[in-house]
């Protein structure tokens, strides 16, 4: 009975999701248990808990509505299925399909979560990366690893200066490895998160948890490595985790901004461990490349630039993609506001400054503009109101704060007065994804700039 519902269940959601989907989060799952309106869900992992649990649970209680259970509850656990005797092994608690096996419950325990897991950018493909003569190199060898992760490149270590694609290429990795393998455990996160769910884990004592989640990795990816400097324990845990992978023929791909040689209180096991594989040193874009990021990102915003503004912008910005992107949102919000062409004089009129902006421009003058331009209070976006209306421009001054001056997220936090920089990272992901889409904020964001360098 549990197997025909259940089997019922899965169908209906294979018809409801991608195949990707599908195959990736709920055909390994098993109902472990059932009784009255009661369910408990076997899964493999503690990744695929935690998707079912959070983006999944709805469609699950929906579909088992479909089959006549009206569930008051539905838990996911972790369990190892043990052939040929009927039963399942839980790992978090013990559930007992066979009653006359005789086995005592397990104390429940909570795995580790971190809700502020940045994960893989969807956006973020070899599609969209334009490749030029200062990152050729780096993209070939993503793209053979993509194909056959763990056998070549490993580990790769993507060096270079700030804006200039590595996070972009290093996820494309992820994405293509999950579209040729949807099954695939990828992981990837910044250092600065790695540091704070380590100390989570001692703090916490889910040591265990920490390592399994990382050591499990089919391929772990790790940006900003630079932040590891002077963190000695961490970089143990690391140590510890890049030779598990390692020896497991698992993928390891690290960006930094810097070489491992010039990472300051690197541990001399991580530099030699770095240097096994593949370190590449990606260049800033040429004019032709600069030329052909701008012409993608335009057309993304159903936008044909002419190309004396395309060479405008690409000659008058030459090291930093953001910068670049940043520059043609400025110019696309001007206009949109205006409903004007983006022509050569209106890009020279607002842009022309940009070489002579002053590097001076400091975080309480960049909360100032921003509370402004918003109509409130400096005091309000630095206090503790959760107003949509305070909430906002609290965000896209996070959002400014790490675009212009690439303060780190516990920084930001501090300057906006948040004792928790996982705000800082949720605030700055936000604005950054809804700026595509969003006239008003990227407006917002445009003026706030053109006042700081006025």
């Amino acid at each position: 009975m549990k197997d025909g519902l259940w089997q019922a269940v899965l169908g209906e959601i294979e018809l409801s999701v991608s195949h990707a989907s599908y195959i990736t989060w709920f055909k390994n799952t098993t109902l472990l248990q059932h009784k009255g309106n009661n369910l408990v869900v076997g899964v493999p992992n503690v990744f695929i808990k935690q998707q079912l649990e959070r983006k999944f649970n709805d469609l699950v209680t929906a579909t088992l509505k479909k089959n006549g259970v009206d569930p008051i509850t539905v838990e996911y656990k972790i369990y190892t299925a043990n052939t040929p005797a009927k039963k399942a092994e839980v790992i978090e608690d013990v559930v007992i399909l066979n009653p006359s096996t005789e086995q005592a419950p397990k104390t429940p325990t909570s795995s580790l979560t971190h809700t502020y897991r940045q994960g893989l950018n969807e956006r973020y493909t070899f599609d969209n990366f334009v490749v030029g003569s200062g990152n050729e190199l780096a993209y070939a060898a993503c793209q053979a690893i993509a194909q056959s992760p763990g056998t070549k490149y490993n580990p790769l270590f993507l060096y270079g200066g700030v804006g200039i694609g590595k996070t972009h290429l290093i996820q494309a990795v992820g994405n293509a490895v999950l579209a040729n393998r949807p099954s695939a455990h990828v992981v990837y996160i910044s250092t600065e998160q790695f540091v704070q769910e380590f100390l989570d884990a001692i703090r916490y004592k889910k040591n265990t948890d920490f390592a399994g989640y990382y050591r499990g990795a089919d391929v772990l990816i790790v940006d900003d490595m630079q932040f590891i400097a002077g963190k000695e324990k961490t970089q143990e845990e690391f140590f510890h985790t890049f030779n598990a992978l390692h020896q497991a023929n698992k993928q390891i791909i690290i960006s930094s901004d810097k070489p491992p040689k010039d990472i300051p209180t690197l541990e001399e096991r991580l530099r030699s461990r770095f240097a096994w594989g593949m370190s590449i040193d990606m260049q800033t874009p040429d004019f032709e490349t600069r030329c052909a990021i701008i012409q993608n990102k335009a057309a993304s915003h159903d936008i044909n630039l002419s190309p004396p503004v395309v060479e405008y912008l690409a000659t008058n910005i030459q090291t930093n993609i953001r910068e670049l992107e940043g520059a043609l949102n400025q110019l696309l919000a001007f206009c949109e506001m205006r409903g004007i062409e983006p022509d050569l004089q209106v890009a020279a009129g607002l842009l022309g400054s940009s070489r002579t902006r002053p590097k001076h421009v400091s975080a309480k003058q960049i909360v100032e503009k921003t509370a402004k331009h918003f109509q409130i209070q400096m005091s309000d976006i630095l206090g503790p109101k959760r107003d949509k209306d305070i909430v906002v421009p609290r965000q896209v001054a996070m959002y400014i704060l790490r675009s212009e001056l690439h303060l780190s997220f516990p920084k930001i936090a501090r300057e906006l007065g948040r004792k928790d920089h996982t705000t800082a990272i949720h605030s700055v992901e936000k604005i950054e994804k809804e700026s595509v889409f969003d006239a008003d904020i990227r407006s917002a964001i445009a003026e706030i700039k053109e006042r700081l360098y006025a």
